[in-house]
């Protein structure tokens, strides 16, 4: 997921009394193990990623925990900022968790990896897909697939599926944009398609206009692909259909929560590793917990499942390994890569050396009447 919201909170302030309570603590037998959680908690991507991983801690510790001992979320919000995203790494390390789960963006678990792998605390991300991801220290994870993987399937979905054979790529110039259109087009490519045109534009309110005039008077492109959140993807379909452009649009990850966004949203195509549709029975108890804790909220989306899964597989990962921050890196590395994968609502996940998850599925899902129906890749 992309690498926005770049909203500053209120002063982190030092916890070094909590973690001397947390380190006592810890010296008990029976003694909670914490977990930190880290994510955008204040927004509509990050708080769903929250409330399922409160769910699943819940239901471990109501299962006897790990040996005994509880799960304790320690939970910080990042706010979407690269800044806080470092702060709050420092603040978890301190307060002794053996794991982190998070952080939602690309630019949030990029600037806090190093944190991480110098205290040596795994880190799994549930939806940072940058490529710079990959790589990013042996404490790294993601459990989403990349941009890599998630680029190349819109252009196999666009040229094959779709049978279009030349578009237009709009992209917001950041890591999150630029990975995924260099992927994009690349394979696109490779596949014998024509980009018309490649426009990277600013901010989450940009004047598309000249890019959208060009596109409607060349009318050569039978598509535009949206390298870009959900705020600029609502901005550029609004500008889009208020000039009769009605190709259709693609794009990646970032436009979560883009069927909300009203009758100009429909028809669009998106990549994900999640939807709740998906109908199979980890899912079904998934929402069925999901629902009963949270009667008011909205289905759960991918973060939130992502979170869920990362709680269960660091149940069984500590399960072999303990709480010991080394052993318990090498039990999550090993899962797909020596050991047999974890099989969560997300799909199949298991790890390869560089902390990616390369068999992990990517869906198409296209928005009808305000919902993301899946299209492709179930």
């Amino acid at each position: 997921m992309s690498s926005l919201r770049r909203h500053v909170g209120p002063a982190l302030g030092a916890l070094s009394a909590l973690a001397l309570v947390f380190a006592s603590a810890c010296s008990s037998g029976n003694a909670p193990i914490f977990i930190g959680l880290a994510g955008p908690f204040s927004d509509s991507v990050g708080a769903p990623m929250k409330r399922a991983a409160e769910l699943a801690v819940d239901q471990i510790n109501r299962t006897g925990g790990i040996g005994g001992r509880p799960l304790t979320l320690v939970t910080r919000d990042d706010y979407g900022d690269p800044d806080s995203a470092v702060a709050v790494a420092g603040q978890l390390v301190s307060a002794g968790v053996v794991a982190v789960i998070g952080h939602v963006y690309s630019g949030t678990t990029l600037a806090s990896a190093p944190v991480y792998n110098t205290a040596h605390v795994v880190q799994i991300s549930p939806s940072s897909s940058s490529t710079l991801v990959t790589g990013a220290g042996p404490y790294t994870f993601r459990v989403c697939p990349s941009d890599l993987q998630q680029g190349a399937a819109l252009a196999r979905f666009a040229a094959e599926r779709l049978n279009l054979h030349r578009g237009t790529i709009l992209y917001v110039n950041d890591e999150y944009g630029r990975g995924l259109r260099q992927v994009f087009a690349s394979e696109f490519s490779r596949l014998g398609g024509v980009v018309d045109e490649l426009d990277p534009f600013l901010g989450t309110r940009p004047n598309l206009v000249p890019y959208l005039d060009r596109l409607a008077r060349k009318g050569t492109s039978q598509f535009v692909f949206l390298g870009a959140n959900t705020a600029e993807g609502v901005a550029a379909l609004r500008a889009a259909r208020a000039r009769a452009v009605t190709i259709p649009v693609l794009g990646g990850d970032g436009l979560e929560g883009i069927e909300e966004a009203g009758p100009f949203a429909e028809g669009t195509y998106v990549s994900s590793a999640y939807l709740p549709s998906f109908d199979t029975p980890r899912n079904r108890e998934f929402l069925n917990g999901y629902s009963r804790r949270y009667p008011n909220a909205r289905p759960p989306n991918q973060p939130a499942a992502g979170a869920y899964d990362i709680v269960f597989l660091l149940r069984d990962a500590l399960d072999r390994a303990g709480p010991d921050r080394q052993r318990l890196r090498d039990a999550v590395a090993a899962v797909g890569h020596g050991l047999p994968p974890f099989h969560g609502i997300t799909g199949e996940i298991a790890f390869d050396d560089a902390g990616d998850v390369p068999r992990q599925r990517v869906i198409i899902g296209r928005v009808e009447s305000g919902k993301i129906r899946a299209v492709e890749g179930l």
